[in-house]
């Protein structure tokens, strides 16, 4: 990690300490990923084969997974795993049916009645990774939701395993969700088949979740196509950011640190801290950890463009880490909560020593598809609303007409748009006439 003194830098030297790390071949990944939409879009099934094929390695038949399929896998599984998925989607329901939006029933003015309805979207298309490692957390994650939201098909895209198989514990997430759509295909590939839809893979109206620089490629493409499909946000490589002063335990940073520093070597994390000290002993117990890291490889690559940045107070480094605005933001400090109000822009917060990012990614309750790449400025994570749309309703009495008509009336003349203005005069004239 690179060691930086916030106050030793101009304006350029902190735009470059808080860069992301770039993205590889950007313009050859955007024509690659381009060529293989087109691909499927022309050719569909087929050219899902193929694809799987090549960059897979696996030869598939049945693009879906049957109900055999999903009953032999799911008979495999450890029961405590069984358990801990039970465990932590109970929770995830909890707080996501808390946190949902609610109808609302308002009169305005008397006579005048507005509303808002809820509807889930009809479908939507849920990317499960399972690169590296496979993740049933996202299949809760993305299921539990899209399930209260009330959304009709829920279709599941997750790459599989060499043998062709799907990974058990994502079939048995899904299964806890109530979906049993779920297509063996991962990549860019896939995101285009939700899109636009194939002979086995229905066509989707939006499409969520985490991916590596091909899918998120391929979801901001099918996103700017008006047929193509919407998008839950623009994301990038996983990323946390902690602040931390005197009292925090180095250890526990540390690993917080490298928790995230191990999901891809284009991860970044980032350490924050006005004690000097904490620095070396950060740095040096996350030498210790990373040592014995079965993905030690992987965690080193992420450290290499990673920063650890020295403030002059905690004031300060709530100010960096809202520039930086990250996925995940860590509090390790000693009255954590009295901090929190200085948080504006930031994935999901997590207060206090005892609270590692983990719980987050599994099984405290709220959600782990957050934005990345500073895109947590103006975007939130996914929620029950990311699966709904909000339908506004309005009923007027004629006395509710009567009471806000002549004012509707003044802002269309204001605006020169004179057939507004005669849609409300004219009734007023009716109801005038019939009294």
């Amino acid at each position: 990690m690179k060691r930086i003194d916030w106050n030793q830098l101009d304006a350029a030297g902190r735009r470059e300490a808080l860069a992301r790390p770039a993205v590889a071949q950007a313009a050859t990944l955007r024509a690659d990923v381009a060529r293989l939409i087109a691909q499927v879009r022309a050719d569909g099934d087929a050219t899902l084969r193929a694809l799987t094929r090549r960059f897979d390695g696996v030869e598939v038949g049945e693009l879906r997974v049957t109900a055999a399929e999903f009953d032999a896998a799911i008979a495999t599984l450890a029961p405590e795993l069984k358990a801990a998925i039970d465990e932590a989607a109970a929770r995830i329901e909890a707080f996501h049916r808390a946190a949902a939006p609610q109808p609302v029933v308002l009169e305005t003015a008397p006579g005048v009645r507005c509303e808002r309805m809820l509807r889930g979207i009809d479908r939507v298309g849920l990317y499960v990774p399972a690169g590296s490692a496979p993740l049933p957390s996202t299949a809760l994650m993305l299921g539990v939701p899209a399930r209260i939201a009330g959304c009709a098909q829920v279709v599941v895209c997750s790459p599989p395993r060499p043998d062709g198989s799907c990974d058990p514990a994502v079939l048995y997430a899904a299964r806890r969700c109530g979906i049993e759509a779920v297509f063996k295909l991962g990549g860019a590939q896939a995101i285009a088949a939700m899109a636009y839809g194939t002979g086995s893979v229905p066509k989707c109206d939006k499409l969520f979740g985490p991916g590596n620089a091909w899918v998120t490629e391929a979801k901001q493409q099918v996103s700017l196509d008006a047929d193509g499909a919407a998008i839950d946000m623009p994301a990038g490589p996983s990323e946390v950011l902690v602040i931390a002063d005197a009292h925090a335990d180095p250890r526990f940073v540390a690993a917080d640190l490298l928790s995230q520093a191990e999901h891809g070597p284009d991860s970044q994390v980032v350490l924050v801290t006005d004690a000097p000290a904490q620095v070396d002993a950060v740095l040096a117990a996350v030498t210790a950890q990373v040592a014995v890291l079965p993905r030690r490889e992987t965690a080193e690559k992420a450290l290499a463009s990673s920063r650890a940045i020295r403030v002059a107070d905690l004031a300060q480094a709530f100010a960096v880490s809202n520039e930086y605005a990250p996925e995940h933001l860590i509090v390790q400090v000693r009255e954590p909560r009295q901090w929190l109000s200085q948080v504006r822009n930031a994935g999901s917060v997590f207060l206090g020593a005892w609270t590692p990012e983990s719980v987050g990614d599994y099984c405290s309750g709220t959600n782990h598809v957050l934005p990345t790449y500073g895109h947590a400025r103006a975007y939130s994570g996914v929620s029950v609303a990311s699966f709904q749309k909000a339908i506004t309703v309005q009923e007027l009495t004629r006395t509710g007409l009567a009471t806000i008509g002549p004012c509707a009336m003044t802002l269309a003349r204001a605006e020169g748009l004179a057939a507004h203005e005669r849609a409300v005069s004219l009734r007023l004239a009716v109801a005038e006439a019939a009294a």
